[in-house]
């Protein structure tokens, strides 16, 4: 730890005389004697004064001088202070005490400290901010006022690389928020975006402090304007690990990644009583905004873990993906590949099966064989399944990938797939990161509910996400692209760098089944023969090739090594769109 050592320079410290005198009863008195020979009793602080008015003598009691204790020692002195230090910092270690230490424990739940231990290098945490206390006065505040004030602030490294931390806890005043917490947060996030180093946060709080009213409301807005102000610079991560309530939300909630732990994480605006007392439902904090709600039905929260150490394990290899800021270009994330270019893994060749109908899945058949080692981190598993999003990396260089899931509602798109897919492809475009994109797409999901609930702006979003993107994009078509959905999966129409299908895509204006119900005159003595001349006439890639819509036509095999090349080939690539102060994505 970084201890600012104090000053080698000592004070000089004038002992107190005590006035003592073997003839009087009070030792605050000495005596002056005059030239008439009268003994006067001179206050102490003004004998010299006195005497000086007086024209004979001047006596002054010394009796107990001698007597004095020794002086201390500069080392003396700095071992005190020293002692003092410590004592504070011990406090802060403490938190709220050991009881309430004991009853984290029991939830099942580490402290704020032994989560940044588990998060980062041993030995690499270095904190800030630990004197800090809280300066409210109010409803007795100020007899009770902890050093660190509820959050434990400071940098360290994970596997080698800087990161900023801060972890709220729970066992002082609830991790609430105050004035003073909410200025230590943003004392880390505001170095962070100055050296470029990404931004984790634990988030373990009760809330604002009610305690210190508006000024802790204005703390919150201060932490929210940094994270806006960090959107695209550095990545930020948000990991749940308790409640996070009321205000407390919209931070995470603008951060790049929010990870939860099932079963003692919460996150909502308003929690289950209040809901009670306003609509009359009835619902546990689990059911309302617990890790299982939000990674599947609302789609807040892009990962749920069993536990603190499974989700802090998971941190430490995922920032290995990221880069440290958007000032880092693709050659500072390389790794050294373990997986060859040229491997070639011929299960490809048969991943599609021949029925164009028939699901199959497009993780386990196709990406897996094709990236680094196997090895993929998917964002958003259990949310929109129709469509994957994740990182992976290829000769051991970091790629987002998104791909169609024909074995989840046949691959289709829909609201929750469109902006689950957009957010992933912004992140990607903001911090440099080439986009692969797999696609086996038959088109927009279909229906009412999808068209009032905003399909149109919803799937405008993918397309706008992919339009702006100016990092390298290569498109590899594996099957279906049919209709605007086409378009919309980066397509060559969208500025895509390198574009591919293999033998068995199938692309065109809509499948077979609803074209020969439109055109007449497609041959064929039935409605399977008319649905295959349609198909073999129109639904080949060698139309789309043929208008130099695709940059060539593949064998499944070869798609790694192609994809490794093209990669090489767009690393120095440079585009820029038009001036402008920002696109108004249609939100």
């Amino acid at each position: 730890m970084f201890l600012r050592q104090a000053s080698s320079s000592s004070r000089r410290f004038l002992p107190l005389i005590q006035k003592t005198s073997s003839s009087s009863s009070t030792s605050s008195s000495s005596l002056c004697t005059g030239m008439m020979g009268q003994t006067q009793k001179v206050n102490f602080s003004t004998q010299l004064r006195g005497c000086l008015g007086n024209k004979g003598p001047t006596v002054i009691d010394t009796s107990g001088v001698m007597d004095l204790p020794d002086r201390k020692s500069p080392s003396d002195i700095l071992r005190s202070l020293q002692e003092k230090v410590d004592a504070v910092k011990k406090e802060a270690k403490l938190g709220g005490g050991l009881e309430r230490i004991e009853k984290q424990h029991q939830k099942g739940k580490l402290t704020a400290r032994e989560r940044i231990d588990l998060l980062l290098d041993e030995g690499s945490f270095r904190e800030y901010d630990a004197f800090v206390r809280h300066r409210c006065t109010d409803f007795g505040m100020e007899k009770d006022r902890p050093a660190g004030d509820g959050v434990v602030t400071g940098h360290g490294t994970i596997n080698g690389r800087l990161v900023f931390v801060f972890s709220q806890d729970f066992t002082v005043f609830g991790g609430s928020l105050s004035e003073t917490h909410a200025q230590k947060i943003c004392k880390i996030m505001d170095k962070a975006m100055e050296v470029g180093a990404p931004v984790i946060g634990i988030n373990d709080s009760g809330g604002a402090r009610i305690q210190e009213g508006v000024a802790s409301l204005a703390g919150y807005a201060e932490v929210f304007q940094r994270n806006v102000n960090a959107s695209g610079v550095i990545p930020q991560i948000s990991l749940i690990c308790g409640p996070c309530a009321g205000g407390a939300v919209y931070s995470p909630a603008m951060t790049d990644f929010i990870f939860m732990v099932r079963n003692t994480s919460y996150m909502f605006v308003t929690g289950p009583d209040v809901v009670h007392s306003v609509t009359r439902e009835t619902v546990t904090s689990e059911q309302l905004g617990g890790a299982t709600t939000h990674t599947q039905v609302s789609g807040v929260a892009h990962r749920a873990f069993d536990n603190d150490i499974e989700l802090i394990r998971f941190t430490r290899e995922f920032i290995n993906l990221l880069p440290s800021s958007n000032r880092d270009n693709a050659q500072s994330r390389l790794l050294t590949p373990t997986d060859p270019v040229d491997r070639k893994d011929y299960s490809l060749d048969h991943a599609i099966p021949a029925d164009t109908n028939a699901p199959y899945n497009m993780l386990t058949g196709v990406i897996k064989p094709i990236v680094d080692d196997h090895e993929f981190f998917e964002i958003m598993p259990d949310y929109a399944k129709n469509i994957i999003t994740g990182f992976a990396r290829m000769n051991g260089e970091t790629v987002a990938i998104i791909a169609n899931q024909p074995c989840e509602l046949a691959g289709v798109l829909d609201i929750n797939s469109s902006v689950k897919a957009a957010r992933f492809v912004r992140f990607a475009n903001a911090f440099n990161i080439p986009i692969v994109t797999f696609v086996d797409v038959p088109g927009f999901l279909p229906g009412t509910a999808q068209e009032y609930g905003g399909i149109i702006r919803h799937g405008a979003k993918l397309l706008f996400a992919y339009a702006e993107a100016t990092v390298p994009k290569i498109t590899v078509i594996t099957r279906k692209a049919y209709g605007g959905a086409y378009d919309v999966m980066s397509s060559k129409h969208l500025r895509g760098d390198y574009n591919y299908a293999w033998a068995t895509a199938n692309i065109a204006v809509m499948g077979p089944e609803g074209a020969v119900k439109i055109i007449k005159g497609i041959e064929g003595e039935n409605q399977k023969e008319r649905e295959d001349y349609y198909r073999s006439k129109f639904a080949t890639p060698l139309l789309a090739a043929e208008r130099g819509f695709l940059d060539d036509v593949i064998k499944p095999h070869e798609t790694r090594q192609r994809i490794i090349e093209d990669l090489e080939v767009l690393r120095t690539k440079k585009k820029e769109n038009p001036q402008k102060k920002l696109a108004n994505i249609p939100l």
